[in-house]
């Protein structure tokens, strides 16, 4: 990773609140604690996300082996995964039980469609297998991560309901292993997982949501437009859109065959820099230089290959996702507007 990548680091002060009893002469009262405790609420990593049109019954080996690769790639991180949570679990210390836990989320099971459930029952949906899902982190601010949603399944499922998997490391292991290490990581991923889309590159990890920390992010954001903060999941409902350009772009059917499959953009696409690769399966990665790029609009530096992809994809891109500030705040809508179409306007 060139040295002059930029490191985003942004600490903050994090307030929540827990609820409790206390027994008060004789009498149980409920007490409200306020806990306060400073971290880290934006860094700098490496994201690789998937959008996967399909229910958790379908994805089960290609899931397994996408974990597998990641649980690979970390090793010798010492500390890298430390917590977890798992379907209807709470957060909790990694141990073999802990595993054991996860593991068996990605066993075969028949499957059963939400619709079937009593309206009493489906809420328990997660615990028959119907809702699987789990999320494995490390120390807050390390930058290791690994996530997986599976929609609902329906028996006609909604057209922009998706699964999604997603994985994050720190720059820091780009710059210790190399770019071609976690390009590999990334195509390794992705090659069971029966994608619409997907990606990999620079991205901020968020504690809160981006409208919470514009205040603190929008140098970084309009000066660096590399780094990606949409952190999509399944409840977005990206269906086959596409969520931004990126480093790696992966792109499946239908989108791929829209556009006229790889040998058509391979065509169109110009800049030197672009490289498109066919995969099995009628997928393809579109990637835009050797190496990730934060980019610097003071010195210059606007990712002209990131713009002309986003020009070639504008119309299948991802509407702007946050339209619901304009209530809230037009003037901050108004600005990750401009963020959005950053590679477009």
């Amino acid at each position: 990773m060139p040295p002059s990548t930029p490191r985003v680091r942004i600490q903050g002060t994090v307030r929540n609140e827990s609820y409790g009893f206390e027994k008060i002469e004789g009498k149980l009262v409920k007490k409200v604690r306020e806990h306060v405790y400073d971290r880290i609420l934006a860094r700098d990593v490496v994201r690789i996300i998937f959008f996967l049109p399909h229910d958790h019954h379908h994805l089960i080996t290609g899931v397994a082996h996408a974990l597998d690769s990641y649980l690979r790639a970390i090793d010798g991180h010492p500390g890298a995964l430390s917590e977890y949570t798992c379907c209807w679990w709470e957060s909790f210390k990694l141990t073999e039980t802990s595993w054991d836990r996860i593991r068996e989320t990605l066993e075969p099971k028949e499957p059963r469609f939400f619709e079937d459930y009593e309206p009493h029952d489906a809420r328990f949906a997660e615990k028959d297998g119907a809702d699987p899902y789990f999320t494995l982190f490390g120390e807050q601010g390390n930058g290791y991560s690994f996530r997986y949603h599976a929609r609902l399944p329906w028996r006609e499922p909604h057209p922009l309901s998706v699964s999604v998997l997603s994985a994050t490391l720190p720059t820091e292991y780009l710059e210790e292993h190399g770019v071609q290490h976690v390009r590999e990581l990334a195509m390794t991923m992705a090659s069971r997982l029966p994608f619409a889309t997907g990606h990999a590159g620079l991205a901020l990890y968020l504690w809160h949501p981006i409208y919470d920390q514009l205040d603190h992010l929008r140098t970084e954001l309009f000066r660096h437009p590399g780094f990606d903060v949409r952190a999509a999941s399944h409840f977005d409902g990206m269906g086959t859109q596409v969520d931004g350009i990126h480093w790696m772009n992966f792109l499946g059917p239908p989108i791929l065959s829209v556009l006229g499959g790889a040998a058509s953009l391979r065509a169109r696409l110009h800049s030197p820099t672009t490289s498109v690769q066919e995969l099995v399966g009628e997928r393809a990665v579109i990637t835009l230089g050797d190496t990730p790029e934060a980019g610097d609009t003071t010195q210059g530096q606007t990712l002209p290959a990131y713009r002309e992809l986003a020009r070639l994809l504008e119309p299948h891109l991802e509407p702007f996702p946050w339209g619901y500030l304009a209530r809230q705040s037009p003037s901050v809508e108004e600005e990750l507007r401009r963020w959005w179409r950053r590679f477009l306007d």
